[in-house]
């Protein structure tokens, strides 16, 4: 086992709504990212992804707020830190985040220059702005992007130009961990592949150590990722390699979601999709047991009252699940299906 550069040990953030209702959208997350490798997030939207997100830069503003757990960054806690701190000594040089629709990020009165100075004047105000251009002119040209595009706004770029210059101006400061959400959505299949490749140069050229990757689009996960967690109402229901969550699926979400999607692989090709019936619990009172039970074609009684726990399998015990039923039981059902 390499390094682990990021490690989540039973996070939990909620949203407090406008009537004082308590959300739990992360609601005991553990993870860990090792030095060199990159981990996808998957599930459905509204099972809490981009909050799981948001949850690891230790920075929140209401209606998100902290609630226990740890977010370790090269063995530095910054869960619980002071706001102003995390601002100045870990955003952007220890972790850095790409939002959704991150092309409308760019504020388009200004320069993308000037998205620069902001990032390094955060950190350290007394770098001449000479320095700074020098910097980023260099930069830009490393990971593919012309200096010329520093003096321009962001209405003047395309949509996957626009992308790749906020992920530049974010992993300016080359920070350890850098958390993607949906950082291809929206792109022509061109763009995308363009800003994939980006991606892992970074991690190739040590401007990253680890990456998050979250989309909807598993097949991307599948070829970008190293590992695979697959997320629903707010907990993690399963872990694995890349390979292992594709084609060999555990838990019975897993499986179903794995089984509504088209991967042109060997294996998979000629499978029939499967659509998984109903709609997530309501996060504001989740369920006391199994919050998958509501949709889950193999429920037993037990699944509606009691909590299933993490269960670790696999070779050396490298993959996780979270369900009342044994892994032989789940082969089990699965296999009589086919």
């Amino acid at each position: 086992m390499g390094k682990v550069i990021l490690e989540v040990k039973n996070l939990k953030t909620k949203y407090i709504t406008r009537f004082h209702e308590d959300v739990y959208s992360v609601d005991g997350v553990s993870l860990k990212i090792e030095e060199g490798k990159s981990l996808g997030i998957a599930g459905e939207s509204g099972c809490g992804k981009s909050t799981l997100a948001l949850s690891m830069m230790g920075y929140y503003f209401p209606p998100l707020h902290y609630t226990s757990g740890d977010i370790i960054i090269d063995g530095v806690n910054i869960s619980g830190m002071d706001p102003d701190k995390v601002r100045t000594t870990i955003l952007g040089s220890e972790i850095a985040y790409i939002p959704q629709a991150a092309m409308n990020a760019l504020n388009p009165t200004m320069k993308i220059i000037r998205f620069i100075e902001d990032v390094i004047h955060a950190h350290d105000k007394s770098v001449p702005k000479a320095e700074i251009r020098k910097m980023a002119e260099s930069y830009f040209r490393e990971v593919g992007l012309p200096p010329e595009v520093l003096d321009r706004h962001a209405v003047e770029l395309s949509g996957g130009m626009k992308q790749r210059t906020v992920i530049a101006v974010s992993t300016i400061l080359n920070p350890k961990v850098l958390i993607a959400d949906e950082p291809s959505s929206a792109l022509d299949v061109t763009s995308q592949k363009m800003v994939i490749k980006m991606m892992k140069d970074l991690m190739k050229n040590g401007h990253i150590r680890a990456m998050m990757f979250i989309t909807h689009e598993l097949p991307l996960l599948y070829n970008v990722t190293d590992d695979i967690a697959v997320m629903y109402a707010g907990q993690l229901v399963e872990y694995g390699s890349a390979k292992e969550m594709v084609f060999d699926p555990i838990h019975p979400y897993s499986h179903g979601l794995m089984g509504s999607i088209l991967v042109p692989e060997e294996g998979t090709r000629g499978a029939n999709l499967t659509a998984i019936p109903g709609t997530p619990p309501n996060l504001k009172k989740p369920p006391i047991g199994c919050r998958f039970a509501e949709r889950c074609k193999y429920a037993k009684p037990e699944c509606f009252y009691t909590a299933p726990a993490e269960k670790m399998f696999g070779e050396n015990n490298t993959r996780m699940y979270r369900c009342l039923m044994s892994e032989e039981e789940l082969r089990e059902v699965y296999a009589n299906e086919q």
